[in-house]
């Protein structure tokens, strides 16, 4: 087998609450994934999960407070700022608003030349051919560089934060809810502009979204979270059609029905998320559980194989 190209291992973030003597937000608790060169990891569960913590610890936009990040087969978790400067050449992010990561008083063209003159990339007047045909590779014209982001429709800003990503050619593209802002019918356009881009540069996508059907399209492999931990990790065939976990199971049971004859028995949680500066023992998902047993309550659930390469994190399948 081919080493990933993204290995994650343990990755953990605590954030500091605020009051004296209180204890650490868990926002990421022990997450562990990998991702093969040119495809997509799609990350899902609901708002405050940690997902999005997980895609910004993983380039170290924050930083981790344990575990392990290899990237292109090099630990980059302590890597010293300035060779973790030339290696985000090769990471970049798309993020869920499209305007407020633009600069206002930039226009698109210096937005987009910036990346290439932080890494030292390309003359000025190749910079502005880069520029010009990266405009056009996601769909804008190239009179478009002189303009500033406000006169510019939502979609089209996504396609300018999208077209800033890829200019420096990375291998790795983090897109946190990237169409979420977005109405459905750009969405579409959206997603099928990041496949389009992922075959024709090869781009590994570690996908952030709330949205099932988003992920499922997109996907090659999902990680299901929950209050800071992974509670499954599979196919995307795996989790849509043989989902393990009681939490997967709810959330796919939400996804609207494709056609009305369909028959999906919808399960519906009790409760509702545990505060994360203070989650349940045991199991996080145990107060919201209908298959609860004792030892949920008290023991953190080991992961457990479920097929090479996937696991589950629950007592039912010890």
């Amino acid at each position: 087998m081919t080493t990933p190209l993204l290995q994650v291992s343990g990755l953990k973030k605590h954030f500091a609450s605020g009051r004296a003597g209180a204890a650490p937000v868990r926002a990421v608790d022990d997450v562990s994934f990998q991702i093969a060169e040119g495809e997509t990891l799609g990350l899902v569960g609901e708002s405050g999960c940690g997902k999005s913590t997980t895609g910004r610890s993983v380039l170290r936009l924050i930083e981790p407070t344990a575990g392990s990040v290899k990237f292109m087969g090099q630990e980059i978790s302590a890597l010293p700022s300035r060779p973790l400067r030339a290696m985000r050449r090769h990471m970049q992010m798309v993020f869920q608003d499209p305007f407020a990561s633009l600069n206002p008083r930039m226009t698109i063209g210096e937005v987009l030349e910036e990346p290439l003159i932080v890494h030292g990339l390309f003359d000025r007047l190749t910079r502005k051919r880069k520029v010009a045909e990266i405009l056009d590779v996601v769909g804008l014209s190239q009179a478009y560089a002189g303009r500033h982001p406000h006169e510019f429709s939502g979609g089209q800003r996504q396609r300018v934060g999208i077209a800033r990503a890829i200019i420096t050619r990375p291998k790795l593209v983090v897109a946190d809810e990237a169409v979420s802002a977005l109405d459905v019918s750009i969405q579409a356009q959206i997603l099928n502009l990041l496949q389009q881009l992922q075959k024709e540069f090869g781009l590994t996508y570690l996908f952030v979204s709330h949205d099932l059907a988003v992920i499922r399209h997109v996907s090659n492999s999902i990680g299901v979270m929950y209050l800071g931990r992974m509670v499954e990790y599979g196919s995307c065939e795996s989790i849509y059609n043989a989902p393990k976990h009681p939490y997967t199971q709810a959330l796919l049971s939400a996804i609207p029905r494709e056609h009305p004859d369909q028959v999906r028995k919808r399960i519906v949680l009790k409760g509702s998320i545990p505060n994360p500066a203070s989650p349940p023992a045991g199991c996080h998902f145990h107060p919201r559980c209908a298959s609860c047993m004792e030892v949920c309550k008290t023991d953190t659930p080991p992961r457990v194989e479920t097929a090479p390469g996937e696991y589950v994190a629950c007592h039912l399948y010890r």
